[in-house]
């Protein structure tokens, strides 16, 4: 590991102060391209709410798709014919694993999504990036932490943009909390809290027929279907933080990671595991072969980190057990503190003593100017409109050869947590140094993460 950390610091100098160091195309800002050819690798059931943002765009062509699975690449191609859009190029139907590097290869392509298991995230992003292919990656960027340098050191030596699709920094509450932060109405930032609180157990297991790929099973693995098929096997094997970049990613760009202040420390904590043995037994019967596997997550993780500012941060995981769904986000200054589960907010000075305001007014006095202007558009989006905006900034750049606004620091980053998290629990939960992926550069590297009118 200390090699490839010097190896991708090296590459990181040379580099420094280019525009594709920073996460641009090579002609950052010069141009302004009318449409882009994008193709999509993974065409399940995320990449096809992708792609439905996609085929609403004019700017947009869908120049290729890649999958192996034939069901999910025939829906994605009656997407696109039910959007009038001309039919793509396909490959991986002859379910080759590496088929999507034939399309990089003979694609040309301005921009590739990569929605395919997290397993696959970092070598599919390499790839398109020593291709020179613009990567807009689904989260989370890698799984080892190697895998986390290998994508680095990738786009420092190429200058091939990558950008993370984390969808919740453009949640609209969250976006007027920015609007918020920046102006300083909480104060001097202190602590912060969020995670991925979020009952999975449906996702995890089904009863593999494709029609129904939530729920009504307790198959997984081979037996499984959709998400079933490859994301359980990570709560068999892995313990720690699994999902970090929902929480962490808003909480990041309140405290300027990367931008004059950075994670120094990281420790976790993982509770016993009881919720996806109960809900296999629920599902399928005490006898059933999956009562039997040893699920190594725990049901509920903590990680706790700390800046190099002073302020600490507070992720939960929890995707065993039966609740409402909640990101469980609070933002708390020296002269407020908003907080997303009880939809509140209070301000000293302005709120009444002791007493919650309802942030519903907050957020209308300080909607960002993003939904203010694209609120509309945004509307039937996934996720509530989070997908309009994720999609609708990875474009933008690539048109305006402009920044990644969440870059490959940012991805980097946050996606890290979760083996340094996985680290931390083996070790007897210790306190763990958190790397300076930036190389020393997050001291001059300003807020940039601004939403200006490109995005």
């Amino acid at each position: 590991m200390q090699l490839n950390r010097r190896r991708f610091l090296s590459a990181g100098a040379a580099l420094a102060g280019s525009a594709v160091y920073a996460g641009a195309l090579p002609g950052a800002f010069a141009a302004t391209r009318d449409k882009v050819r994008i193709g999509m690798i993974g065409t399940g059931m995320r990449g096809q709410t992708l792609l439905r943002e996609l085929v609403r765009r004019d700017d947009v062509e869908i120049a290729a798709l890649c999958d192996v699975e034939p069901i999910m690449l025939g829906r994605a191609l009656e997407q696109i014919e039910k959007a009038g859009k001309p039919r793509p190029a396909t490959y991986g139907q002859d379910r080759d694993d590496f088929a999507y590097r034939r399309m990089l290869d003979e694609g040309k392509l301005d921009g590739v999504i990569i929605a395919t298991p997290w397993e696959w995230h970092a070598l599919m992003s390499i790839d398109a990036m020593q291709a020179r292919v613009p990567v807009g990656c689904e989260v989370v960027a890698g799984v080892s932490l190697q895998d986390h340098f290998d994508v680095l050191d990738t786009q420092l030596k190429t200058g091939t943009p990558y950008m993370l699709l984390e969808n919740v920094c453009y949640r609209r509450d969250v976006m007027a909390v920015l609007q918020m932060v920046r102006k300083g109405l909480f104060g001097e930032l202190v602590h912060m809290q969020g995670g991925y609180q979020h009952d999975l157990r449906a996702v995890k297991f089904n009863s593999g027929d494709p029609a129904r790929p939530i729920g009504g099973g307790a198959e997984y693995g081979k037996k499984g279907w959709s998400e079933a098929r490859w994301r359980t096997s990570h709560s068999v094997r892995r313990n720690g933080e699994l999902y970090p970049s929902h929480g962490i990613g808003p909480l990041a760009m309140y405290a300027n990671i990367n931008r004059g202040n950075r994670f120094t420390r990281i420790n976790s904590f993982a509770s016993k595991a009881a919720g996806l043995h109960d809900y296999v037994v629920q599902q399928g019967g005490k006898d059933h072969p999956n009562a039997r596997t040893q699920f190594r997550l725990g049901d509920i993780v903590t990680t706790t980190l700390s800046c190099d500012n002073g302020e600490t941060i507070l992720l939960q995981h929890d995707t065993s057990l039966p609740r409402p769904y909640s990101l469980g986000f609070r933002v708390q200054g020296s002269k407020g503190l908003w907080m997303d589960i009880n939809r509140s907010v209070h301000v000293e000075g302005i709120s009444k003593p002791h007493a919650w305001d309802d942030f519903a007014l907050w957020q209308q006095q300080y909607d960002h100017p993003l939904w203010r202007k694209h609120g509309e558009r945004a509307a039937g989006a996934g996720h509530g409109g989070m997908d309009f905006f994720v999609i609708h900034a990875f474009v933008e750049a690539l048109k305006q050869e402009a920044p990644m606004p969440i870059d490959i620091y940012d991805a980097i980053t946050w996606s890290a947590i979760t083996p340094l998290s996985e680290q931390s629990i083996a070790l007897g939960f210790q306190t763990i140094d958190f790397p300076d992926f930036t190389g020393g550069r997050w001291r001059s590297r300003k807020p940039i993460f601004a939403f200006d009118d490109r995005y």
